[in-house]
């Protein structure tokens, strides 16, 4: 189990855009970072391609983040952020817990 999971809603906390929030649009753990909806975004040039109809150009896209420049969004906590803890519940599964609140969150919401 991830600690930030794709469909979170995180804030970014350290960096240019420190305080911005996005939606994470996946994981990857082998790197230990994310991509994130409207956050560090790069220019790149992109060869035109006639079999997939691109036009190629200079295009906008998000780089990947480190994870532990992340924290995730929680409504009810202080500032906001919390991060992330598990524990098994009564049916015996490992969930994740916001710490700071002691909410269960699912994967992409929070509850």
């Amino acid at each position: 189990m991830q600690r930030i999971c794709k469909g979170d809603l995180v804030r970014l906390i350290s960096g240019k855009e420190s305080t911005k929030e996005g939606i994470v649009l996946s994981v990857s753990n082998k790197h230990g970072t994310a991509i994130v909806e409207g956050l560090n975004i790069v220019r790149r040039a992109q060869k035109a391609s006639p079999a997939n109809q691109n036009k190629g150009g200079i295009i906008a896209k998000e780089a990947p983040i480190k994870l532990c420049k992340l924290a995730l969004v929680v409504s009810k906590a202080p500032q906001g952020i919390s991060k992330v803890a598990y524990k098994v519940n009564k049916t015996g599964t490992k969930v994740r817990v916001a710490k700071k609140t002691n909410t269960e969150l699912v994967a992409g919401k929070k509850k």
